[in-house]
């Protein structure tokens, strides 16, 4: 029996009506596959039996890629790396549709490197990932609410986002003490353009810092005296979770536009 690493967030997912579910939800015939964190390989079998034309998988766990290799054979290429320290868009010369069950520890890591990293040509078509219940909940919430918050604009800002279901602890071996979600994400085709994506980081970051408390002294840290807030209609009494999508993307836009 595989013992999962709790150091490398390991839990299989071993629910076969939920594997299914997963590999129903694209058509994948001859489709260019990436599988993220694909363990003891339960996915990846689901996965080949749809005819893609090719399936890479990332592994970090060496004992784990050796199995793949055992079990799969030519049929997958292993990369026994860390996610983290690979670079997507190197990945293959094709577009790829990913699904992952990503390591909770760093899965909003996984997701805000790719998102923060998206060149003109988008690696990707397709992401079928599943989170923490929670993050999942953080990622699709509107804002207004308690959930909204840096990685909700973020993963809005480039991608258009859908639940597809949650996932009980009992279709994972161990059983996580936690629900999961899985969520779909494609490239947006419209968004705002920055001359540097990590300002929009920055602007979410610094603003997030003390949620409960009114905008006006993280504003202020960022566009100093000038007039932004009543040009783009910000009221500096709100909290952040007051400001929609929109109105990020914008404060953006002119904090770069001031150092320009």
């Amino acid at each position: 029996m595989i013992r999962a690493k709790k150091s490398l967030g390991q839990n299989f997912l071993v629910d076969q009506k939920i594997i299914d579910e997963i590999v129903n939800i694209l058509e994948l015939k001859n489709k260019n596959i990436l599988e993220i964190g694909p363990g003891t390989g339960n996915l990846t079998e689901g996965i080949l039996k749809k005819n893609p034309k090719k399936v890479l998988v990332v592994e970090k766990d060496n004992n784990l890629a050796s199995i793949l290799n055992q079990k799969f054979g030519s049929k997958i290429k292993v990369i026994n790396k860390d996610i983290l320290n690979i670079n997507e868009n190197s990945l293959s010369d094709q577009t790829l549709t990913v699904f992952g069950n990503l390591p909770y520890n760093i899965s909003t890591e996984i997701l805000c490197k790719w998102i923060l990293n998206i060149e003109e040509k988008i690696w990707f078509d397709y992401l079928v990932l599943m989170f923490q219940k929670e993050v999942a909940d953080r990622i699709i919430s509107n804002f207004n609410t308690k959930r909204y918050g840096r990685l909700t604009i973020l993963a809005n800002w480039r991608l258009n986002i859908k639940k597809i279901c949650d996932v009980s602890p009992f279709s994972f071996q161990p059983k996580p003490k936690i629900d999961s979600t899985v969520l779909l994400f494609s490239p947006k085709k419209n968004f705002f353009i920055f001359q540097d994506s990590k300002n929009l980081e920055r602007i979410t970051r610094v603003f997030f810092m003390h949620r409960r408390k009114m905008i006006k002294k993280p504003y202020h840290q960022l566009f100093k005296n000038n007039n932004i807030a009543s040009k783009i209609g910000v009221d500096l009494k709100s909290r952040p979770q007051n400001l929609d999508f929109e109105t990020y993307f914008k404060l953006t836009k002119e904090y770069e536009n001031l150092r320009s």
